[in-house]
């Protein structure tokens, strides 16, 4: 076994502190990654929150890079010291439809997820991680990699959205919410040729929005902006994890337009009349499979995108993960895992 040590929640409610731990083996397709950057997700804000007494100890993080440590002898792809990425799904039955496909996220026999399964109970907030060669992406040459981190879980989720409804030139594509994954989807939006607008209940995000490359913003708490936009766009993203109305969103599509649901609210309730009137769709979407996330990684590099990130040391995972639940970060929280333990 491989020893490592991970930022870890031991308890419900308490504090996050270095914890050690080991990591299977190298199997003959196994790559070690030794860790540098992991971005900070909603979700393990939720893994946080859920922990339970006397669950295993929480090592969170689905997206970060680092270098290659070791290689199974199976292993044609890397060689110790290649720069390199992973993120939230590492295995997958790989014979199902989906998985024949390259939608392994969608996997029949539900895909091994970075943390939290039986397998992979730890995750990447941790100095090493060890996972099959087939979800190790090379890391893009000239890109920041602490910015790139978050585009193996934001970034692949919002640009598998926006490639599945063939966002493009001659398009006019709403962006709800201006957080982690919305200022991406506004960056890869505007590089696929969209006219860009963002929604934000927010209005101090006008200026962000537009710094972003948003081509207009809306607040989306004026009723009167809102009836403004009715009928107008092609498709709409919406990043916001908060519970809310998709209904006033499906007022402003086009005849056939189609509204995505990134977010995890409790239930939504849209007026069915609403979407009837105008064959509006409401659909939803959620990660992306091996082919789309290389395609999402070149396409990053060819158009310069990364996500705008804010770096803290390993040992500030809480401070992290309590301001992320105040709503107090620019667009994503980084964890620098080089200097732990």
């Amino acid at each position: 076994m491989r020893k490592t040590t991970g930022m870890a929640l031991l308890r419900p409610g308490g504090p996050w502190e270095p914890f050690s731990f080991e990591r299977r083996d190298l199997r003959a397709d196994d790559v070690a990654v030794r860790v540098t950057w992991c971005g900070v997700c909603h979700s393990d804000l939720h893994a946080a929150e859920a922990l339970t007494e006397g669950a295993p100890p929480l090592v969170p993080g689905h997206e970060f890079v680092g270098e290659v440590a070791a290689v199974g002898p199976d292993v044609t792809s890397f060689r110790v010291g290649d720069a390199v990425a992973v993120g939230n799904i590492v295995d997958s039955c790989g014979a199902c439809a989906a998985c024949r496909a390259g939608e392994e996220v969608f996997c029949a026999e539900f895909p091994a997820l970075t943390y939290g399964g039986a397998e992979n109970t730890f995750g990447g907030y941790a100095q090493e991680y060890v996972v099959r060669e087939g979800f190790v992406y090379a890391l893009p040459p000239g890109l920041d990699p602490a910015g790139v981190a978050p585009l193996m879980c934001a970034g692949a989720t919002v640009f598998g959205a926006l490639r599945t409804w063939d966002v493009g030139p001659g398009q006019v594509v709403g962006i709800v919410g201006l957080g982690g994954l919305g200022h991406l989807a506004v960056k890869f939006a505007k590089a696929l040729g969209a006219r860009v607008v963002v929604f934000t209940t927010s209005p101090d995000k006008q200026g962000p929005a537009l710094m972003l490359g948003a081509d207009e913003t809306v607040v989306s708490s004026g009723a009167v902006a809102m009836a403004s936009q009715a009928g107008r766009f092609d498709f709409i993203l919406d990043t916001a994890s908060g519970k809310h109305d998709p209904t006033p969103y499906l007022r402003t599509l086009k005849i056939d337009g189609t509204l995505c649901m990134l977010g995890t609210p409790d239930r939504y309730e849209p007026e069915s009349m609403v979407m009837a009137m105008g064959r509006r769709r409401l659909a939803a979407s959620a990660g992306a499979g091996r082919p789309r996330v290389r395609e999402m990684l070149d396409f990053a590099a060819r158009h310069g995108i990364t996500a705008d990130v804010e770096k803290l040391p390993a040992t500030e995972a809480g401070t992290a993960l309590a301001r992320l639940a105040a709503n107090d970060v620019r667009w994503r929280f980084v964890l620098d895992l080089r200097e732990l333990g």
